[in-house]
């Protein structure tokens, strides 16, 4: 997050005058703006937002059927280890090859799908997340200019670089009033209630250019 600071100096200018002339008063500098400060938790305030949590609750919903078929595989696997630890002794050695083979070429597979469902899933989680991010952090610079707050601070702490605030008023706070306005902006209400949504970490930060 860009934080601009600006700061008025005083104008010097040297001129070669003659010995009679009058010595010439360098203006005022102007008295700086006073600078007004509010924190917010950034990433919690996208995942708290009612389109996020139904967003990812629609998302996760769709990968149901992969985690279940992850679950099964791992089951299926556990119930012949057994099996070929309980008839190991009963099996020729070609056979108990056979079925160790059987096994480790499962757990391959599975290890393999659970992977590329991991990433796909995680990938799909960002994208939710960046695209109500972007408009989060919209309403979040204009309800700054409106307010007249001259620096907002992310605490974010998973967040890279995350800024050190030893303290700050309660009042500074706006995540929740970020959070709420935003929600009054979408219209879309909350979700049934469910264990709250986890946002990942933020790769998408507000724009400040405007």
């Amino acid at each position: 997050m860009k934080i601009v600071y600006s700061l008025l100096g005083s104008l010097a200018l040297g001129i070669s005058l003659s010995a009679s002339a009058q010595t010439l008063a360098l203006p005022t500098a102007a008295p700086e703006a006073p600078t007004k400060v509010a924190v917010i938790s950034f990433q919690t305030a996208v995942g708290q937002t009612n389109e996020f949590q139904r967003n990812f609750g629609d998302m996760r919903k769709k990968y149901e059927p992969k985690m279940i078929e992850i679950k099964n595989r791992g089951a299926e696997i556990e119930e012949l280890e057994k099996q070929l630890q309980v008839q190991g002794d009963k099996l020729s050695d070609a056979e108990q090859a056979s079925r160790a083979r059987t096994i480790e070429d499962k757990k391959k597979q599975a290890q393999r799908l659970s992977e590329d469902t991991q990433n796909d899933y995680d990938q799909e989680t960002q994208q939710v997340f960046n695209a109500v991010a972007t408009k989060v952090g919209e309403l979040l610079v204009a309800y700054a200019q409106q307010q007249g707050y001259t620096v907002v601070l992310d605490l974010s702490q998973q967040q890279e670089q995350a800024p050190m605030v030893l303290y700050a008023q309660p009042y500074t706070d706006i995540t929740k009033t970020i959070i709420e306005a935003y929600n009054t902006q979408s219209g879309i209400p909350a979700p049934p209630s469910e264990p709250a949504a986890t946002a990942p970490r933020p790769a998408a930060k507000p724009s400040t250019a405007h």
